[in-house]
């Protein structure tokens, strides 16, 4: 019975381990699937939908071969048809059998200039990320169905046309090592069965001995006995095996049979990856995280935290490189507005004087905060806050910038500082983004199209201004620098022309329009511009004004003195955080940058 059962245990372990076996080799599927793309028109780009990406699950790798320069990148896809809108490219679908398919598509808008056809796509700052090689181009990417991917050269080429994506598949044989495992326990089992089926047929064979009185004996010595049987033995020419090394060897000779089972099974089992074991530990539980309420139906923000860095980053070298070289234009790249007005400013005023010094560099990184507008369409919003790497000259930057279409690059049009002091309302997350507050909006306590206004009048008439019960004028540098500054400016009038001329000052709503994005208190940060002008004329009429300690004047007037006098302009770039309607808060001042603007002869 015991062979019976060592041959059913055999068959069990050469089936359980020829299945394992079997799952690892002729029934493993394949590891991956790659669906390839055929292009065979001249466009300068190709959009490959989502739809295509995703069309099977798992990461995406994309693999591009041209003849020269290959260019990827991937972002949303309402982003990507935008910035396409104006030219001809092919476009990259799956039907609703899944089945891929390219078409041509004409543009749907109207080019602005002769450019767009030849338009670079390299460091656009709609793109989520981008990859540039030659001759091929390979990625692995996980994105959702709302995201694209733009295949291009160097967007005057025609976009390489050999494209294939790949897809991972599931392989993976869970019950293989299992199935390995139990056959060699069965193995074992059999082996042992087989043996024991052995020495019991080995034991039945032996002669039987019928059962006798044994006779009575005598107490022997044992030394004795022990001498006597070994002289005997000695006598015939036979060594005698003790009991104990016959019983050890008999040991050692059914480990050794039971060696192989062992050797069998572990050699199945190196050859065994992870993948072939059920992966039963149970997943580790996140923590709780605050959940951000995302509105029903809000649009996405228009850059992740990612794509705002890199857009800091570069507004920031593009500037950098302006400061250098005095280059009005270059600086124009990246920035717009009071941004730019002041910058041109400072140019002109660093070629007449070498002395000049130049403005304070954007600094690049660390950027600390990103809140970017929630929209699906142009003009775009981002606010960001960033602090100087510099230990020797440490400042925190708040910058607007603003994207004024799909094919413009973001512009820095409002550059502040931040107080030390400042405590900043609480933003949304970069993930969640911010709506833009409407410039007639009625949800604040004062509209953003009034806020420069009211506070041009409490420069002009401090306590006595109707919007000073709503501003929080005591904790407010600027103000007190722009009287400090009232108060030089009369001082050093005086001394130089005491009776004989004078001065005067007058603050209005500067023209660039004000930039709001809400808080998460249903409030907003509004950026402003405000102008402040003092005029300084001649009293008498032999008398002139004299430019002898005001070289940045007398630099872009191109005079050094005149009896009709000279108003000087100086634009100031002012954060504020507005509260709601109905808040007992006050608009507080969050930041601002004041720079010399313009300066000319007074008619």
């Amino acid at each position: 019975m015991r062979f019976v059962w060592a041959v059913v245990a055999f068959v069990i372990a050469a089936a359980m381990i020829g299945a394992g076996i079997a799952q690892r080799t002729v029934f493993q599927g394949p590891s991956e699937t790659t669906t390839s793309v055929q292009t065979e028109g001249s466009a300068a780009y190709t959009l490959i939908d989502g739809s295509v990406l995703t069309s099977v699950p798992g990461a995406q790798t994309l693999r591009v071969e041209g003849d020269g320069a290959v260019f990827v990148s991937y972002g949303r896809t309402a982003d990507l048809k935008a910035w396409l809108a104006d030219v001809d490219y092919t476009a990259v679908t799956v039907d609703g059998e899944g089945t891929v398919q390219t078409a041509d598509q004409a543009p749907t808008v109207t080019p602005t200039s002769d450019a767009a056809a030849g338009r670079s796509p390299i460091d656009n700052d709609l793109w989520l990320d981008e990859y540039e090689q030659t001759g091929s181009l390979s990625t692995t990417l996980q994105l959702p169905d709302d995201m694209s991917v733009l295949v291009a050269s160097d967007g005057t080429a025609p976009a390489p046309s050999n494209i294939s994506v790949t897809w991972p598949i599931d392989d993976s044989t869970p019950w293989a090592g299992p199935l390995i495992v139990g056959g060699g326990i069965a193995l074992l089992a059999g082996l042992v069965l087989y043996l024991l089926g052995i020495r019991h047929v080995r034991r039945s064979r032996r002669p039987r001995r019928k059962g006798l009185p044994l006779p009575v004996t005598e107490p022997i010595s044992i030394a004795e006995s022990d001498a006597a049987a070994r002289d005997a033995s000695a006598s015939k020419g036979v060594v005698s095996e003790s009991p104990a090394r016959r019983g050890t060897g008999s040991r050692g000779r059914r480990a050794l049979v039971a060696v192989p089972a062992l050797g069998v099974s572990v050699a199945l089992l190196a050859g065994c990856s992870a993948d072939a074991w059920p992966q039963l530990a149970a997943s580790e539980t996140p923590s709780p995280t605050p959940t951000v309420v995302v509105p029903e139906g809000q649009f996405p923000p228009a850059v992740t935290e990612a794509q705002a860095k890199r857009i800091v980053a570069r507004v920031s070298s593009t500037v950098s490189s302006a400061d250098a070289a005095l280059d009005q234009n270059a600086a124009a790249q990246r920035l717009s507005g009071p941004a730019l007005a002041e910058r041109a400013t400072n140019y002109t005023l660093r070629a007449a004087l070498p002395d000049r010094p130049a403005l304070p560099a954007i600094p690049a990184e660390p950027v600390q905060i990103v809140l970017p507008q929630t929209t699906g369409t142009w003009p775009r919003t981002l606010m960001t806050v960033v602090e100087s790497a510099d230990a020797a000259t440490p400042t925190t930057t708040i910058m607007m910038m603003t994207q004024e279409t799909p094919w413009d690059e973001y512009k820095a049009s409002y550059v502040g500082n931040l107080e030390a002091s400042t405590n900043l309302p609480e933003l949304a997350a970069p993930y969640v983004g911010a709506t833009q507050v409407p410039p007639d909006s009625s949800f604040l306590t004062l509209a953003p199209e009034k806020v420069a206004a009211a506070y041009a009048d409490i420069i002009n008439n401090g306590e006595n201004s109707t919007s000073a019960a709503l501003f929080d004028t005591a904790n407010d540098l600027l103000l007190s620098a722009i009287q400090d500054n009232k108060t030089k400016r009369t001082d050093e009038l005086n001394q130089t022309g005491a009776g004989t001329a004078e001065i005067s000052f007058a603050a209005s709503a500067g023209p660039a329009a004000p930039i709001a994005l809400a808080t998460l208190d249903t409030g907003a940060i509004v950026a402003v511009n405000v102008y402040e002008s003092d005029t300084a004329k001649p009293t008498n009429a032999d008398a002139v004004i004299k430019l002898d300690n005001n070289p940045a004047v007398k630099a872009l007037t191109g005079v050094d003195q005149s009896a009709t006098g000279f108003t000087t302009t100086y634009s100031d770039q002012v954060f504020f955080y507005v509260p709601s309607q109905g808040s007992d808060d006050k608009i507080r001042l969050l930041g601002y940058r004041s720079s010399l603007l313009e300066a000319k002869v007074s008619p």
